[in-house]
């Protein structure tokens, strides 16, 4: 992450804050109004209570998560899956460089309350690194972490995490779980944390596949793991057996408040962090929220697609998880209905909508694929109604029923009807050469 602030702030490529901001609610209030007219980062040099500047949205557009994978062309998913065949290579575990890394405390951490009625600061971008009490599989993923005090955070384990599962078979045995949580690791370790794979599976041989390489380690001082030696901080911690307190409410990210419940403790054994540290704030709901949440669906909906139908070229979710927009190169009349049939059953709980588009649609711009829907064809037959099939709420809430497909795609025979218009050279134009 610093290798990466450093460069943007070479090339102009980040919003600079310099004057005082307050980390409750107005620290996320300039991120939220700041992503509402760009997608680039923002970085705060100057926020109260905290020696650490604070950066944000660094994963809110497509096109930087493609350019961190070498995608090019923009497909992502391609890029994705052409990757993951590179072979594993075994982390590299070093000692730390002298004086690289230093103790803090809980308290000296930026304090950010995002949302109105929250009920404490969170941690929001923090990686739960933990290893499979029974098999020794390390886990990484993403939790939301309560601040208490310097010694407590609370946590909230999603009942399907693999954390969960570890965390239930070390209190089986009355056992407290290690868990290291990383604020600021390099890409590759939060976009793999971000996505699917199997329980037996360990999210570091994913990152060893995704930077084509060793990714280099450092042993925690106060537990025994090892974690990504670039990480801007770590949060060194014990989840605790059988203790449960109050956690929330909490702004969560499809724009309401999870009401308190009783969650898990991690008791806060040691923070460290590196040198010139910068932390990393996300709004939950956000666009850099959305699109690291997306990675774990589009990717097994390309999966799936690409295996069973030709012409699948990219997936996206836009604006949240619960539309899916697929991009194709449409080869036969009838093949975006096959598409959206296909990606229904991908996810019974989050593909509640699928839009198909043809390969000109730019599919992380729900204007630019509502646009194709509207001015390729009919609007009352291009539309598929499955009613009544249950998505994650599964009891008397039923607000995620149903499911809807739109057909975005011109008609094979008609295909020079819809040529866009262009303007040349306007995709290459940088506004900053041209307004002071």
């Amino acid at each position: 992450m610093k290798e990466l602030i450093e460069r943007w702030i070479g090339s102009g490529d980040i919003q600079i804050v310099e004057r005082e901001v307050d980390p409750k609610f107005e620290c996320a209030a300039v991120i939220t109004r700041a992503q509402q007219e760009s997608d680039r980062p923002i970085l705060f040099r100057n926020v109260k209570g905290s020696d650490l500047p604070v950066a944000s949205n660094l994963f809110g557009s497509r096109q930087r998560l493609s350019e961190y994978l070498g995608a090019g062309d923009g497909h992502f998913c391609q890029r994705w899956a052409s990757l993951m065949k590179n072979p594993v290579v075994a982390p590299t575990v070093v000692p730390e460089a002298n004086g690289e890394f230093h103790n803090t405390s809980l308290d000296q951490l930026p304090q950010i309350t995002y949302f109105e009625k929250d009920a404490a600061p969170y941690i929001t971008s923090g990686i739960f690194l933990a290893n499979d009490p029974d098999t020794g599989v390390p886990n990484l993923s993403y939790h939301r972490g309560m601040h208490i005090s310097n010694d407590e955070v609370r946590v909230r384990l999603g009942t399907s995490h693999d954390l969960t599962h570890y965390q239930a078979a070390a209190e089986t045995g009355d056992a407290a779980l290690e868990v290291a949580i990383l604020i600021g690791p390099p890409p590759e370790v939060a976009m793999a944390a971000a996505s699917p794979i199997a329980p037996d599976e360990s999210e570091l041989d994913l990152v060893s596949r995704l930077i084509g390489g060793s990714l280099k380690m450092r042993p925690c001082r106060h537990v025994a793991l090892d974690v990504p030696y670039d990480t801007e901080i770590v949060i060194e911690g014990r989840i605790l057996p059988n203790v449960r307190k109050p956690e929330g409410p909490f702004g969560e990210f499809l724009g309401y408040y999870v009401p308190q419940g009783d969650n898990h403790v991690l008791e806060i054994l040691g923070v460290t962090v590196r040198e010139s540290a910068t932390y990393h704030a996300l709004v939950c709901g956000s666009p850099e929220d959305q699109r690291l949440l997306e990675l774990a669906l589009c990717n097994r909906v390309f999966g799936h697609l690409d295996g069973t139908l030709r012409g699948i070229l990219d997936v996206s979710c836009v604006p949240n998880l619960l539309n899916t927009v697929v991009k194709i190169d449409k080869q036969f009349e009838g093949h975006a209905r096959q598409v959206i049939l296909g990606a229904f059953g991908v996810h019974h709980d989050f593909v509640k909508s699928v839009m198909v588009v043809d390969a000109d649609v730019d599919l992380n711009d729900l204007s630019d694929v509502y646009w194709a829907f509207l001015t390729r064809g009919r609007a009352d037959d291009r539309v598929i109604i499955v009613p009544d099939v249950p998505g994650f709420y599964y009891g008397q809430r039923k607000e995620h029923w149903g499911r809807i497909g739109f057909d975005c795609t011109m008609a094979l025979d008609r295909r020079s009807d819809f040529e866009r218009k262009q303007i040349p050279g306007a995709n290459d134009i940088d506004l900053r050469d041209y307004i002071v």
